[in-house]
């Protein structure tokens, strides 16, 4: 079986991070099999330089794919593991394994927020994203400008600017762009 491009579009090259997501599918009665050999790959991935942190997911069973995550610094930490000798080398012993690459994507910057779990839907267009990112960081400004600020008021400039940039981050990924990608979910993949 061949794979899946997820990809929408070609991202211009970026120097932020790279989330890489993969989907395998592994014929019933081989997951463990399967499980070692990612696991090794993740492993020797995360001492590639550039190399942030990796993810396996487990299928949630029948036919559901099982999903290998990979962040790397950049695009260039990433082609350098794709291309690799080491990621070569896991994947002429796999042969026999039973599973099949069923879906691969690209992530890079805000694409992340937009990514939904198990879905091989495209990342929405940009100029959506960047209406969802504000709409997601107005209240967030509102509020802080309201109960944080006047509480950071006596403090140094720098340390009063990482204050408030750690909590709207924050809030940012785990609360405003979660639920805003949700309430948009119909707008954004249409």
């Amino acid at each position: 079986m061949t794979a899946v491009s997820l990809e929408h579009s070609t991202v211009p090259a970026d120097t932020g991070e790279v989330t890489l997501l993969i989907a395998r599918r592994v014929d019933p009665g081989h997951e463990a099999v399967f499980e070692r050999w990612a696991k090794g790959i993740l492993e020797s991935a995360a001492a590639f330089p550039g190399h942030l942190g990796y993810g396996l997911f487990r299928s949630s069973g029948g036919d559901a794919p099982w999903f290998l995550v990979h962040r790397f610094r950049n695009a260039d930490a990433c082609r350098a593991w794709q291309e690799s000798p080491e990621r070569a080398a896991w994947f002429a012993d796999c042969r026999g394994h039973h599973h099949t690459e069923i879906a691969r994507r690209t992530l890079t910057g805000m694409e992340t927020w937009f990514a939904e779990p198990g879905s091989t839907r495209p990342a929405p267009p940009r100029w959506k994203m960047a209406v969802s990112a504000t709409l997601a960081i107005y209240p967030i400004s509102v509020l802080g400008g309201l109960f944080l600020m006047p509480h950071l008021t006596a403090l140094p400039l720098l340390l009063n600017s990482l204050i408030t940039a750690a909590v709207f981050n924050v809030l940012m990924t785990y609360v405003a762009m979660p639920a805003v990608s949700r309430l948009l979910r119909g707008w954004l993949t249409t």
